[in-house]
């Protein structure tokens, strides 16, 4: 994969994605502004322009995710400046099925360590590549939201276009 990054308009804002000559890096949930996108990236400058071709699959599926379309991510992710909890958490994460949900304290359990359920939500908080490891599936053992990084209601509207995405044509 070659290094990039990318910012594009999608139905809920604007969204910024970079990738490393290993894989994806860092996400960004939906902006108000190209700029806030991109700087939600932590990263300095403009995205390149064109779209680097290695991420221009990826911004297909994307768009079409925010459309309501079910789809996929198996893509080759760059963690590298993760804690060895943190891939294992979202390596657990990026496995729960589209449109489906899990609690914090399953995702403790097939990471490794059930006492760790806090620990569990603040790997997630530190998700570098949301909706790709898909965290806004992880709630509560009571089925309550818990915490998102991006807010409750982005998470709320999240979980409800996968349960929703069953019942569109997908085409």
């Amino acid at each position: 994969m070659e290094a990039g990054s990318y910012a594009f308009r999608t139905e809920l804002g604007w969204v910024a994605i970079s990738s490393s000559m290993n894989g994806l890096c860092r996400l960004s949930l939906p902006q108000q502004t190209y700029e806030e996108a991109y700087r939600a990236l932590d990263k300095k400058g403009l995205p390149d322009i064109p779209l680097p071709s290695a991420l221009s699959d990826v911004v297909d599926r994307l768009l079409r995710y925010f459309k309501g379309y079910k789809v996929s991510f198996p893509d080759e992710l760059d963690l590298s400046d993760a804690t060895d909890f943190q891939r294992r958490v979202w390596e657990v994460t990026r496995r729960i099925p589209y449109g489906e949900t899990r609690s914090y304290t399953w995702v403790a359990e097939h990471a490794g360590n059930l006492k760790a359920v806090r620990a569990v939500g603040q790997a997630l908080g530190a998700n570098p590549l949301p909706i790709v490891i898909p965290c806004h599936r992880v709630l509560k053992r009571d089925g309550g939201l818990g915490g998102y990084t991006g807010g409750l209601e982005l998470k709320r509207y999240l979980l409800w276009l996968e349960a929703s995405a069953f019942m569109r044509d997908r085409t």
